[in-house]
């Protein structure tokens, strides 16, 4: 098996944390041979998708977690999978990094998540799809729209649609004296679309991190809680996580959502859940699986291998 990976400098990763730096142990641990990319590595040429890319070991290292081979360069066609594991923001870049991927799918290497699918499941967008899981929502780029929103709900939460992370995601309320600025800012004085949720402040509990495997939620999931004095739980925004069971209400929404996810060739996903409600469809890069691996005994890479290996055959 050879397993291509398509992710940010793995120089700079935490792998105490990191998400991809799990499926590459344990794709190595099954003997799968690894071959490391960036996005500036992948190229078109005559139609064909190529790639420079390195042969690639790893190891639970702080001090020196990888090992790169010489560069060849070479169709993309050559490896059986590629996980695309690079983070947002979700630019044109990204977008011109999945056709190229598109080529080699159609070459047939399984890409994962399947390129085309990351393209139209906006992460904040794409929760549209599920109006049943999810609360108040409005996407606009109409500053009036969203006073109206605001005076409807009283508390809300203002978001970019191509963020990851926590940033710049506002909590409003009416009496706010930022209101204009931020409204302003957040769609470029009315040109572009944002996202307005219904704040939840079920958010003290934690925004809970749900993991998808081809349609099937692992048992567990992370609550992200949030520091004191902020609104946001993503542990980039100085949030903690703690493990938490399943609720009747999360399998529900796993169920309402995992079939389409199937269907889309979004092999790994994680839903964010705060209260009874999805607020995001994370399909990019979602993350925690370390910190549910330590705190359960689980290894949800393998869940992913295995399903790789699946689809392969």
């Amino acid at each position: 098996m050879r397993l291509g990976v398509v992710m940010d400098p793995i120089g700079s990763i935490n792998i105490k944390k990191d998400t991809t730096f799990a499926m590459l142990l344990e794709a190595q641990s099954r003997g799968w041979e690894l071959f490391y990319m960036e996005q500036q590595d992948l190229y078109l040429i005559n139609g064909t998708a190529k790639a420079t890319y390195k042969p690639l070991t790893v190891q639970r290292d702080e001090k020196s977690w990888f090992t790169l081979g010489e560069p060849i360069d070479d169709v993309m066609s050559q490896m059986d999978a590629i996980l695309m594991r690079v983070d947002p923001p979700f630019n044109m870049n990204f977008v011109y990094t999945t056709y190229v991927l598109e080529q080699a799918e159609s070459d047939g290497v399984l890409v994962v998540n399947k390129p085309q699918s990351l393209r139209d499941a906006n992460e904040k967008l794409f929760t549209a799809w599920f109006p049943d899981c999810c609360s108040p929502t409005l996407v606009t780029s109409q500053t009036q729209r969203i006073k109206d929103f605001l005076l409807e709900h009283e508390d809300i939460i203002v978001k970019p649609l191509d963020g990851m992370g926590g940033a710049s995601i506002y909590r409003l309320k009416k009496a706010d004296h930022n209101l204009g600025v931020v409204l302003e800012t957040m769609t470029n004085h009315g040109k572009e679309l944002t996202m307005v949720q219904r704040y939840l402040p079920e958010i003290k509990q934690g925004d809970k991190r749900i993991l998808i495997v081809n349609g099937q939620p692992v048992p567990y999931a992370l609550a992200r809680i949030p520091a004191e004095g902020e609104t946001r739980g993503n542990l980039a925004a100085g949030g903690t996580g703690e493990g938490r069971t399943l609720t009747d209400r999360d399998r529900w929404l796993c169920e309402q959502i995992g079939p389409t996810l199937v269907k889309k060739g979004l092999f790994f996903v994680g839903l964010d859940v705060i209260g009874d409600y999805v607020t995001e469809i994370n399909v990019t890069s979602p993350t925690c699986v370390q910190e549910l691996d330590n705190q359960f005994g689980l290894n949800i890479s393998a869940l992913l291998m295995d399903c790789i290996e699946e689809q392969l055959a």
